[in-house]
């Protein structure tokens, strides 16, 4: 008779339970981090700790971590979407420009179906046509690109204005912190539920996880992967009303630097770039670790360049821990 027992916990390496862990609860180091970083941050710069510096933490780390939630649902499929800071960028630049001409209302409304039809093409080529997310977020976003520079060409005598209610989300503060967080608890609040407690969420999960599983379950991926793309679309737009508020001038790049930084963001919080693992409170945490490394960088006078480049190192080496620890079985 075999005398094999089961792995118990005394057992276990000690690598693999560090894996478990960080599996289990990537928030947890992620907030350790963040403390460790803030230690720095004040040593570097003694003072600069202080309800206001923690109040701008807060309201630029808002727009990042919305974006990071579009990719945390993308990449709960195995995708991602590459296009969301043009969405951002072209809500934004449309709300602005449209306002003069047809109220605030109806701009934000037409500037919300702008991330909505982006979304839908998304969704169209995903799903249907099967090209890989990659591929196709980044192509849409070069199409975006280029019909908002031609849109720009009509509309430049027209002028721009900031509707009023994104001037007081971007820039105004209530008990000391930032106004967005008004727009960002309810956001955040939908989408935990929409992962954690939805149907839908379950489905995200379920075709990350083992897509033909769930196909022979009977799940529609590409109608599941349809909406997805949808509501992605839709979140940018909504980040990029935001952050217009908050930079008050309409550009045709507005948005674009944060795309990289919300993918940073989504991988740092636990996310897998292979699917069917996600965390949205870990994403959150990540754009505030991103936003304390870039008040360190800008402490230390490095140049743009070197930021960017300093976020694709974050991106590889955390996707390189992530699989190191979580794959080791």
């Amino acid at each position: 008779m075999s005398n094999t027992h089961p792995q118990t916990e005394e057992h276990v390496p000690p690598l693999l339970r560090v894996g478990r862990f960080l599996k289990d609860n990537p928030v947890i180091p992620l907030i350790g981090f963040l403390i460790l970083l803030i230690g720095i941050l004040e040593a570097m710069r003694p003072g600069i700790l202080s309800p206001y510096w923690a109040g701008n933490l807060i309201k630029f780390a808002i727009p990042l971590a919305m974006l990071a939630a579009a990719q945390v649902l993308t990449m709960l499929t195995g995708g991602i979407d590459l296009s969301v800071g043009i969405v951002a960028t072209a809500a934004a630049f449309v709300t602005a420009t449209l306002t003069p001409l047809i109220g605030p209302a109806p701009a934000m409304a037409v500037a919300m179906a702008v991330g909505a039809l982006v979304g839908l093409v998304n969704g169209f080529g995903a799903g249907i046509a099967r090209v890989h997310p990659l591929i196709m977020t980044l192509g849409t976003g070069l199409i975006a690109t280029g019909c908002l520079q031609v849109y720009q060409r009509f509309v430049i005598a027209t002028g721009s204005d900031i509707p009023d209610i994104l001037e007081w989300l971007g820039t105004g503060r209530t008990a000391g912190l930032p106004n967005g967080i008004f727009l960002f608890l309810p956001f955040a609040a939908f989408i935990l539920w929409l992962m954690r407690l939805s149907g839908f969420g379950r489905l995200l999960f379920g075709l990350g996880s083992n897509e033909t599983a769930a196909k022979l379950s009977g799940v529609r991926s590409w109608q599941v992967l349809i909406a997805l793309y949808v509501l992605s679309g839709m979140i940018a737009a909504l980040t990029g009303l935001l952050y217009l508020g908050m930079i008050r001038t309409p550009s045709l790049s507005l948005a674009v630097p944060l795309m990289l930084p919300s993918v940073a963001a989504a991988v740092i919080g636990g996310t897998s770039i292979f699917g069917g693992r996600g965390s949205f409170a870990g994403a959150i945490v990540g754009a505030l670790i991103l936003r304390v490394i870039e008040t360190m960088l800008t402490l230390a006078r490095m140049p743009e360049g070197a930021r960017i480049a300093l976020f694709g190192l974050i991106i590889l080496l955390v996707t390189a821990l992530y699989v190191r620890f979580t794959e080791t079985r």
